[in-house]
C-alpha cells in the first residue's frame, strides 16, 4: 500500500528482493540522496531503466541520472526544444522527462 505519491519507479539491490517506491508532488523524495549500489526499474512492468552508478546529485527534488540502462528503455517525444517527456518503451508509464544539455557534464542529459 502506497501513500498519496506518485509512483514513478522502484529501486531494487542485490540485498534486498522488496522494491521501494519513491517519487511523489505532494511527499518528500525518499532517494534524491540514496546512492546505494542497485537498479532503477519501472514501477508497472519491472524494466530495468537506470543503474544507481549513473545517478548524481542534483538541486532537483527528484534523482538525477545521466544516462539509462539501455538506449531502448525509454520512449521519448519532444516536449519543447530542451526536453523530452519519457516513459517506459516497454508499457508506456511515464517516467517524467529528459533535460538536454542539463547533465553534470556538457552535452550530457539530466534524466
Amino acid at each position: 500500500h502506497y501513500s498519496i505519491v506518485t509512483i514513478v519507479l522502484y529501486f531494487t539491490d542485490s540485498l534486498s528482493p522488496a522494491r521501494m517506491s519513491f517519487c511523489g508532488w505532494s511527499s518528500g523524495e525518499v532517494y534524491q540522496n540514496h546512492f546505494d549500489k542497485g537498479v532503477y526499474t519501472c514501477s508497472k512492468c519491472g524494466t530495468e531503466l537506470f543503474y544507481s552508478t549513473k545517478k548524481y546529485k542534483h538541486s532537483s527534488p527528484w534523482p538525477a541520472f545521466t544516462d539509462t540502462v539501455t538506449p531502448d528503455c525509454l520512449s521519448k517525444r519532444s516536449e519543447g526544444p530542451s526536453a523530452l517527456k519519457v516513459s517506459c518503451a516497454k508499457c508506456g508509464n511515464s517516467l517524467g522527462h529528459e533535460f538536454l544539455n542539463d547533465g553534470p557534464e556538457e552535452g550530457q542529459s539530466r534524466f
